[in-house]
């Protein structure tokens, strides 16, 4: 609701209920002059010294435009930039030679090349074979969409050329432009992949953890039964040596003095008989 005016309200034209809302802004107004009126003065008073936590939140608002204008800029000028793909990366090739060999068609922003395989690459090494760092695929940031058009559909299927020492004169380019292809989809996917694989080494250490965790408790639990085994043979050997065998003499029994006797008796029949029969 539009304030009434002065000379309405000293004319007895208005209402009172609109008198009474022009007299609270008219305040409000005043009581607001007044105040800068007297921050105005303390300023002055002080020498035109400002308070340093001002200063502070004024330069992180100055901090933050520029970030957010420099964000703004990079991502106007990703919009334009492309992204070329290479489904093989000739032997003995590393990025900093991919840039030199391709910046001569264009200005290059980023290069991404994927290291192979650590199995193949031992498997090479034992053989004889390069020991230097290969990889399997790459990808390259152009400036200009234009410019990664033209130099995939220029150079794909073509000899890489240069020196004919060169180790790369001989191979072929396999290269392909990917349209609507950002980076930031590049390293969506690699963070994607880096995320998996600690997944995966994380549950085969856990697994690894808890193998060995039941191979150590079944080391305590025998070694524990051994020891219980050791004590009782020690304790069967103590309670060996503390038991006492009595011998008493005995007598030999009387059986065995009758049939001696007997014997005897025979043996001297058995040399009367016989010596009388011969």
């Amino acid at each position: 609701m539009d304030t009434p005016n002065y000379s309405l309200v000293r004319s007895n034209k208005v209402s009172p209920r609109e008198a009474f809302i022009f007299f609270i802004t008219e305040l409000g107004r005043f009581i607001s002059v007044k105040m800068t009126e007297e921050e105005v003065v303390e300023r002055t008073v002080s020498g035109g010294e400002e308070d340093p936590s001002s200063n502070e939140i004024i330069k992180k608002e100055e901090r933050k435009n520029k970030r957010k204008k420099r964000l703004i800029k990079e991502t106007e000028k990703a919009g334009k930039r492309g992204v070329c793909y290479l489904s093989r990366v000739p032997p003995h090739m590393d990025p900093l030679k991919l840039r030199q060999i391709l910046s001569q068609y264009g200005e290059i922003q980023r290069i991404y090349l994927t290291p192979e395989d650590p199995a193949a690459q031992l498997r090479r090494k034992k053989a004889g074979g390069f020991r230097g760092q290969e990889f399997s695929e790459g990808w390259v940031e152009f400036t200009k969409k234009s410019v990664a058009k033209r130099v995939a559909e220029m150079l794909n299927g073509e000899q890489i050329g240069g020196r004919k020492r060169s180790r790369f004169h001989y191979d072929i380019w396999n290269i392909k432009y990917l349209s609507k292809f950002k980076w930031d989809d590049l390293t969506e996917e690699i963070a994607y992949k880096n995320a998996i694989r600690e997944q995966k080494l994380a549950l085969e250490i856990s697994a690894a953890k808890r193998e060995r965790d039941f191979y150590l408790s079944k080391v305590d639990q025998s070694t524990a039964l051994s020891n219980i085994e050791e004590r009782l043979k020690k304790k069967q050997k103590a309670e060996q040596v503390r038991k006492v065998i009595r011998q008493f003499p005995q007598r030999k029994p009387v059986v065995d003095e009758m049939e001696k006797k007997s014997q005897l008796s025979r043996d001297i029949l058995a040399g009367v008989f016989g010596s009388s029969s011969s």
